[in-house]
């Protein structure tokens, strides 16, 4: 499908969990930085359909794309749509992931690792074509948080450990591609946060440890909402000066969290170049 006259020329985006939090916060802030954005969402249409109404307000086109990316057919006519709405990617952020829903885990123990580690290896895969096609350069942004960029180095919430666990391993998955991206001339962000208000990690922080989530507000200051991680994950995908393996880090900083080995974790933080937001 070709693309209308009027659409030529804008930046193109996909966002996974467009539909609600940093994943709706993020469709949004591209938007207003002029992108057409694509966004998937997993079972809520009529609120996917609300956020791409919004999106369009600023005289952008928005795509809503319903699926699990867990599953292979999903995933496929995730592909085919974006391939018949617009053969190019500029951008990929990915920003879902799971672990936590009950229903899923009941049937699938190993469910985290499918979504935070397989799922997003198959999307990258499956729309590296699309990425490449971008003749400057494409970007690929993966969205994760403290606990999980640092999983083996610091203390966990137990009801979060598996999820930490396998987006850490969906992270180091995509790291290990970067030669090939870097050939294909594409770009790779990390942007890690720490607690974000309205997700599930202040919940579990609370349920942990009651008075928890007010001690980390007082340590750590303000902590950062859905609207203003959208903002910066939008901010740092038309940065240019972030080179390809950056680490964007939001909120608190992170050797704020308690390490199971200071030492280990202090030389491992200074292997990154990080750019705090």
């Amino acid at each position: 499908m070709g693309e209308a006259p009027e659409t030529q020329g804008r930046p193109v985006a996909l966002v996974t969990g467009g539909s609600r939090g940093i994943g709706a916060a993020t469709v949004l802030a591209l938007a207003q930085r002029g992108y057409d954005v694509a966004f998937t969402y997993r079972n809520k249409a009529s609120r996917a359909e609300t956020v791409a109404a919004e999106a369009q307000e600023y005289g952008v086109s928005a795509l809503t794309i319903g699926g699990d990316m867990t599953r292979p057919d999903d995933l496929q006519h995730l592909l085919a749509t974006l391939r018949d709405w617009r053969n190019q990617l500029d951008l990929l952020v990915l920003n879902a992931s799971g672990g936590l829903e009950r229903e899923p885990l009941a049937t699938d123990p190993g469910y985290p690792m499918r979504i935070n580690r397989d799922a997003q290896l198959a999307l990258v895969a499956g729309a590296l074509p699309l990425l490449a096609n971008h003749h400057s350069g494409a970007t690929i942004i993966f969205v994760t948080s403290h606990w999980a960029y640092l999983y083996g180095q610091v203390q966990q919430l137990p009801a979060y450990e598996a999820v930490a666990a396998s987006k850490h391993a969906g992270e180091e998955a995509i790291r290990a591609r970067l030669p090939e991206l870097t050939k294909r001339g594409i770009r790779l962000l990390i942007v890690t946060a720490d607690v974000v208000e309205g997700t599930i990690t202040p919940r579990l922080l609370e349920r942990a440890a009651p008075g928890l989530r007010q001690t980390w507000r007082r340590e750590t200051g303000a902590l950062p909402t859905a609207e203003r991680m959208g903002a910066l994950i939008a901010a740092a995908a038309t940065d240019t000066t972030l080179v390809t393996n950056s680490v964007i880090v939001i909120g608190g900083a992170l050797d704020a969290l308690p390490r199971l080995d200071a030492a280990q974790g202090e030389s491992t933080l200074l292997e990154e170049k990080e750019h705090h937001a």
